[in-house]
């Protein structure tokens, strides 16, 4: 019998408070389903389908209830409430799925929507966890080059990009280059697709189309301006590490902005420097 999961268990005596399960006639593990799931008419012999977890007093129980996650998916459930040790999620079932601190990759509150998948802990229990999504998101995605998505974060990749779950289960990625520092784990964002992978999983971008994200892009070159009093202390020949830092584009956005701001004779250029004219 596996924890977590769906299966097909044989009727092998009926009692007062529900009926044992077991995997075939003679099985010494046994499990119970309690009487008030009991489908009408079930008799010794019958074959039900359950879901195996534990209760709150840690014994193996079935259910015909369906949960809100499964083994090796993923889903986003609401926290019921949080604890000295951990949160506790609503998954559907009469007892709240755990989630320890140590799985979070963010801190959650009371209310909060969390993706999370499941794993059996060391003391043989069903918890939640944050971590490691990426391996069972869906890479089948219906979309295609252009189209508009929504998608919730659930990973920063840092040198690979921002891991994304569109539709909270397809697989996606933001590229490393755009700044996604605004957002925080369990953001849901609006992005364009723009290439899909040989393997299916999706390029998206927050970026509009290049007229219109050069606009955005040369205000806010003009608001880090006006944060630097008017003088910009370096130009497009800094490191695409500091024009990140302090504007939050990538060094070719940075240059096509300033490039626009030249044109319309809003700034001057020096060797070392970008000044508000």
């Amino acid at each position: 019998m596996k924890l977590g999961e769906y299966q097909k268990l044989t009727v092998v005596k009926r009692v007062e408070f529900g009926v044992y399960l077991a995997e075939h006639e003679g099985e010494e593990q046994r499990v119970l389903l309690p009487a008030k799931q009991v489908p009408e008419q079930t008799k010794p012999g019958d074959e039900l389908e359950v879901f195996l977890y534990k209760d709150s007093k840690d014994r193996m129980i079935a259910t015909t209830h369906t949960p809100k996650l499964v083994m090796g998916e993923t889903a986003v459930l609401r926290v019921a409430q949080v604890g000295k040790i951990g949160a506790f999620l609503d998954w559907g079932l009469e007892k709240d799925l755990f989630l320890p601190y140590k799985e979070m990759t963010r801190k959650v509150q009371p209310e909060d929507e969390v993706m999370v998948r499941l794993y059996i802990d060391k003391s043989h229990r069903l918890c939640a966890s944050m971590k490691k999504l990426y391996e069972l998101l869906r890479t089948d995605a219906p979309y295609k080059k252009g189209d508009t998505v929504n998608g919730r974060i659930y990973e920063f990749g840092h040198d690979f990009g921002t891991f994304v779950a569109v539709d909270d289960c397809y697989s996606a990625m933001v590229p490393a280059h755009e700044d996604c520092s605004r957002f925080q784990i369990g953001d849901v964002i609006e992005a364009k697709v723009t290439g899909v992978k040989p393997d299916g999983k999706l390029d998206i971008t927050l970026r509009e189309k290049a007229y219109l994200q050069m606009d955005a892009d040369a205000r806010r070159v003009m608001e880090v301006i006006e944060e630097f009093a008017g003088v910009l202390p370096f130009t497009d020949k800094a490191s695409p590490e500091v024009i990140m830092r302090e504007t939050g584009l990538s060094k070719n956005a940075f240059k096509r902005a300033v490039g626009r701001l030249y044109k319309e004779r809003r700034i001057e250029i020096t060797e070392r420097a970008i000044r508000k004219l």
